[in-house]
This record gives structure tokens, sequence and C-alpha cells, in this order.
């Protein structure tokens, strides 16, 4: 095959005016106004609640960028490490949120993977180049932006060895998944298959360096507070633990403080090898969501979900109106199914599903009003023209905790 010189000098053009933009992200995150104030702010818009993991949060990826860009062009003789961080909460406290969030903050592509879904080389399930392969797709298919993402390991507790020596069995959904994942989250160059599923010799590959990368994990990590619990309260352990369990909200601010000690030691004593727990240096710990940051969960944030509702309402021309009472007992029925803030979206949705299926049906509707009584499915939601009570419907099913 021969090519002319004419094609040569085209490509090489072509080539030259690409790379700025290659590099158009990596510019100083201080000059750009991004300091750790200026995250914490935009997180403050979004985020009710988990003050100091909001803090924690602003200062590692301020801290991820600002190395980022300082490997590549700064003249410091130093070399930054990078920092990856491991997110412990309660489910429903916001981890994944927070995650989505500082992407979208960034505006760098972002991908969240679930950890049981991983297996090690050579048995039924995923490899962990395909997390990459699903940073590569939202970056849509710009390796360099993909390069500069944030990939959201969910469940991360749910990979720890089940054994302390690994000689005994062959744990591939534990141990091996942990070394499987060392290489990428602290830096290589991988070879990713384009259309995902298994590699095997033959096949054509897309490679990414994912020094750059920041892996952000998270999990419930069920037993931690015991553990931590035994750890910090010694021989008072048992009789304290048993006391102030008891009332929930008296246990669960002991438990709430206690989880803030986490350390690397209780992640290796849970299960994670030293090495895995080595590539995570950042911890940030979340608290259970209490009944009041449940109900600033539903109105405050910029995407609030009561305004998300309200706004498809409106597009129905109708004032959807939920009273204080009705708000509580959202939060109180997430509390009660454990589901936090993620519990929320889901009790609203099944509480006005008979409405929006026969409101587009309907005319004359202005108002829809829900009092705590449609909430917890004792009644139906009311609807009424011009704030006079014309129907009432009746809820599917009465809804229980």
């Amino acid at each position: 095959m021969f090519i002319c010189d004419e094609c040569v000098e085209l490509c090489q053009q072509i080539i030259s005016e690409e790379t700025p933009e290659d590099t158009e992200d990596l510019d100083n995150p201080v000059e750009k106004g991004i300091t750790p104030k200026f995250i914490y702010d935009q997180l403050e818009e979004y985020v009710i609640g988990q003050e100091k993991a909001k803090k924690i949060l602003s200062v590692a990826v301020y801290n991820h960028y600002k190395r980022v860009w300082s490997n590549k062009h700064s003249d410091e003789e130093i070399e930054l490490q990078k920092a990856n961080i491991l997110m412990y909460g309660p489910s429903g406290s916001g981890k994944t949120h927070l995650a989505q969030t500082l992407a979208k903050i960034l505006d760098v592509p972002f991908a969240i993977v679930d950890a049981t879904s991983i297996t090690e080389a050579g048995y039924v399930g995923e490899d962990v180049e395909n997390i990459l392969l699903r940073l590569i797709q939202a970056a849509d298919y710009d390796i360099s932006k993909a390069e500069h993402g944030i990939i959201y390991i969910d469940e991360i507790d749910k990979i720890t060895r089940k054994s302390p020596n690994p000689s005994i069995t062959r744990d591939v959904s534990g141990e091996g998944v942990q070394q499987a994942l060392l290489k990428i989250i602290e830096g290589c160059l991988a070879n990713v298959p384009p259309q995902g599923g298994r590699k095997h010799p033959h096949q054509e590959f897309m490679q990414i360096k994912t020094d750059d990368i920041l892996f952000m994990v998270g999990g419930a990590f069920e037993g931690m507070a015991e553990l931590l619990m035994k750890r910090v309260h010694k021989d008072n352990y048992s009789l304290g633990f048993k006391q102030t369990t008891n009332h929930h909200d008296d246990g669960q601010g002991v438990i709430d403080s206690v989880r803030h000690q986490l350390n690397p030691d209780d992640l290796m004593e849970f299960g994670f090898i030293t090495e895995f727990v080595g590539r995570l240096p950042v911890i940030v710990t979340l608290d259970e969501l209490k009944k009041d940051d449940l109900v600033r969960i539903l109105t405050e944030p910029k995407n609030a979900f009561v305004e998300q509702y309200k706004a498809l309402f409106r597009m129905e021309e109708v004032n959807l109106n939920f009273s204080e009472k009705a708000l509580l007992a959202t939060a109180e029925r997430a509390i009660e199914q454990k589901t936090g803030a993620r519990g929320l979206r889901t009790i609203l949705e099944s509480t006005l599903m008979e409405v929006m299926f026969e409101l587009p049906s309907m005319s004359g509707i202005t108002h829809c009003d829900v009092e705590a009584d449609a909430i917890t499915g004792d009644a139906p939601v009311k609807l009424s023209t011009d704030g006079s009570e014309i129907i009432e419907l009746a809820t599917l099913e009465k809804k229980s905790a």
C-alpha cells in the first residue's frame, strides 16, 4: 500500500489541529475559578445535609484535578500521587448522588458500576475493563475526555474476601476482584473491548490511561458499625451498644459517632486487602439522614422531587400541592422502609401514579392536593376545579411500610 506525500501532510495537519482540543480540559483549576469553596457551594445547591462529607469531597476532588494539571504542566519536582475516595454510609444517605453531582459540577464524564457484577478474569461476570468502557461511552467515545472522568463503584463492601486465608477457597467475587481492580484504580494503560464482554486474543481494543481517572467507591458496609463499636468502646461495648440502640434517636447518634472513626485498619479487618485499602486514602463518612433532612430533600434542592412533580403537573395546567403533613409522612415512610433519600421518589410516584394516569384524560381540573393520608394510603389524592373539590381518585391499593 502506498500513501502519497499529500495525504501524509494532511494527516499531520489534522493531528496538529486536534492536539490543543485534547488538552483543553487540563487547564489549571485555580485559573478556571474552581476552588474547594466553589465545589462546596455547588454541592449545597443539590445535596442536603452531610456537611462534613461535602467539605472533605470538595477538597479531595479539587486536589485531584489540581494534581492532574500539575503533573502534566507544572515545574514542581514532586509528583503528586493519586488519591481515590471511599464513601461509607447507610443506604439512601446520598453516596451516589454526591458522586453524580461532583461530575456535573466539574463537567466531566461519569459512570456508575455495581461491584457485585464484577468477577475476576475467567469467571462468569464482567471484566474490570468493562468499567472503563462505561466511562468511555459516557464521554461519547472521546478517550481524552474519559481519561479525566469520574467512576463510582457502588456496593464495594460486597467484594470483601470471605476468609482471612485466601488459599482455603477460590473467592470469585471477593479478593480476586480487589486484585483485578488494583491496577486500574492506581493507574495503568488498559485495553478495553469496544463492545464490552469478555476479552479474547484476536479482539480489537481501545486503549485508555487510568492515571487521571478519579475512582470513588461506596457502600453501606453492613456490620461495620458493630465492628467499630467493639474497637471504640471495647469492654463497655456490649452494655453500651444494647442500651443505646433501644431508642432510634439515641442509638443512631452513637452509631453515627463511631462511624466517623473508620480507619484503614477497620477496612482490612472487614475484608479488604492491604493494597486495595492503600489505593483509597480519602475516607468520607456519611450519616443516616434524619426526618428533617428528608423533608428538605423533597423541597429545597435545585432538582427537588416535589418541584419535579409540580413541573409535570403544570404541563397539564394543574397546580400540585403537598401539605406539610404530607411531606412529613413521606419522610417517615422512607425511614420506616430504611430507604433514606433513595425511597422518597418511589413513595411520591406510587402516591401520584393513579392521578397521573387519569389526569391527561380529564378536563377542568385545576388543583391536585396531597395530604398525609394519601401518602399512607388511607385516603385518595384530591382533585378540584377552581378550588372546589370534584373527585377523589381511589388508590390502587393501600400502601404499607
